[in-house]
């Protein structure tokens, strides 16, 4: 008994969108190293468990190798003949330096950064409330203000905005409404209240300053009376 293939009909329904998504992350898994998501899924930045007593137990290294976890300095001399690179911190954020990661990794597109006479890239995105004036590029993932030679804030909103999915979802969203009525009225509302034309303001203000015109009784109609 032969079982015939099924095709489930839909415009973008839920079916669709998980085959998407499942698809979505197998090509980001050939795309990016295995090493790179749960590096930027990690923690880092606490307390060894396992060396607590020491005072280098501050945990800002991480195996590429062994992907787990974040590793202080005495951890790291199980890792001597693995690929490590460190953490660092600005403004409570973590970041790596360029001369390290890329060495691994292609960074082209995420903007860099120079603290400390040293150029970093920050591993996640700092979303930021309101862009400042005069700001003509910003993250496509975060909307961050970026220099106009850049697409992305951090290495996370990198992955992000180079997916499939993401960039589907972009052009949804960068549809004009009443694109598929086929009318071509792309025109956008507007929620302005709209001032009336010149001609009728001038007409009611005129109907509203008129006066009514007095009337003489005329001078036949007179009797006088002695």
């Amino acid at each position: 008994m032969k079982l015939k293939n099924r095709r489930i009909m839909g415009a973008g329904g839920p079916m669709e969108e998980e085959v998407g998504e499942e698809e979505d992350e197998e090509e980001q898994g050939n795309k990016w190293p295995p090493w790179l998501k749960p590096l930027l899924q990690t923690s880092f930045f606490v307390q060894c468990k396992l060396h607590a007593d020491s005072h280098r137990s501050e945990c800002n290294m991480y195996c590429l190798d062994c992907k787990n976890g974040a590793l202080c300095s005495i951890c790291l001399h199980f890792h001597k003949d693995h690929r490590a690179i460190q953490i660092r911190r600005s403004s409570y954020h973590d970041v790596i330096r360029v001369s390290e990661i890329q060495k691994f990794l292609d960074i082209a597109g995420v903007q860099t950064y120079i603290i400390n006479s040293a150029r970093i890239v920050f591993l996640n995105e700092r979303p930021q409330p309101r862009p400042g004036k005069g700001v003509t590029n910003t993250c496509q993932v975060c909307e961050r203000s970026l220099l106009d030679s850049f697409s992305f804030c951090s290495l996370g909103c990198k992955i992000v905005g180079t997916s499939k999915s993401f960039r589907s979802k972009k052009l949804r969203l960068e549809e004009p409404e009443g694109s598929d009525s086929g009318g071509g009225n792309s025109r956008i509302p507007s929620f302005t209240p709209s001032t009336p034309p010149p001609a009728a303001t001038a007409t009611y203000r005129t109907a509203k300053r008129r006066k009514g015109v007095p009337h003489r009784a005329p001078l036949g109609a007179l009797i006088i009376q002695y």
